[in-house]
């Protein structure tokens, strides 16, 4: 199904759980579709600043159309275009930083089979049509923290089979802006992925092809069933066409550099995905 037609299912079971009386207001209990609605109706209670003070986002306290659930979103407003911007690694020509790009990576990690990127829909907002991002749960902390405080997980190997996906998702959207502070550790150890607002280059070439060591044999075999129309169907009103045809030479080139590298650099990975 795709995801237009998941997000058509959300409303329906949303409103079927209220009619029937078992919402009962556990966010932790909502399917992805059912967030998504959430997300979309919901009305904006307050909002403030970040605690990280990430450009252009707000934290809003949302609360649904019946009282029943309270939750908090992520919102953001900027939508920037310049010939040319300075950045810490040096010019960046034909710069963009949009929240249709956080869009596009969540709905491009469902295509994918992740569960690793925040539900996000397109909302109006004070004016301004922005992303409205689902707050992640229950965060232990980021990948910075962990780093500093020199924090081990519980699993390694689980851990390092959720980063290579991380590394190849990062690859395939030319994402320039993955730090530290926008990969969330929740406190069973799961990996989230947030902020892709400087992703979806126009690069036919990838970011940083030497972070590829390892491919998960499922993200694999979804990489290589993407197309076009799929893609232009799914990802068409966030991204241009020229944006999508520059993730497709990317997949090209991951899915030649593993099917290159053989059986030995891939390995199925059942959990938390």
């Amino acid at each position: 199904m795709s995801v237009t037609g998941w997000r058509d299912c959300g409303r329906i079971a949303l409103l079927v759980a209220v009619a029937l009386g078992t919402w009962n207001a556990s966010a932790q209990e909502l399917t992805r579709e059912q967030k998504e609605q959430f997300l979309r109706t919901a009305k904006v209670v307050s909002t403030r600043g970040t605690s990280k003070g990430v450009t252009g986002v707000l934290r809003a306290t949302l609360r649904s159309e019946d009282g029943s659930l309270t939750h908090e979103a992520a919102i953001s407003r900027i939508d920037e275009k310049k010939p040319q911007f300075q950045t810490d690694r040096g010019t960046e020509l034909n710069f963009r930083d949009t929240y249709k790009f956080n869009i596009a990576a969540y709905r491009l990690s469902v295509l994918l089979g992740l569960d690793m990127v925040p539900p996000h829909v397109e909302r109006s907002h004070a004016g301004s049509t922005s992303s409205f991002c689902w707050w992640v749960d229950d965060v232990l902390m980021d990948e910075g923290e962990r780093l500093k405080k020199k924090a081990k997980p519980p699993d390694l190997n689980d851990f390092n089979a959720q980063y290579s996906i991380v590394q190849v998702f990062d690859q395939l959207i030319y994402n320039v802006d993955r730090n530290q502070g926008n990969l969330l550790i929740t406190k069973d150890w799961k990996l989230w992925m947030i902020d892709h607002g400087r992703a979806f280059r126009l690069h036919h070439t990838l970011e940083n092809p030497k972070v590829l060591k390892m491919c998960e044999r499922n993200l694999l075999a979804k990489m290589k069933a993407l197309d076009q129309p799929a893609l232009k169907r799914e990802l068409g009103p966030y991204l241009t066409d020229m944006e999508i045809q520059g993730l497709l030479k990317r997949r090209d080139r991951i899915v030649a550099f593993f099917d290159k590298a053989g059986e030995s650099a891939l390995y199925s990975y059942a959990g938390r995905r």
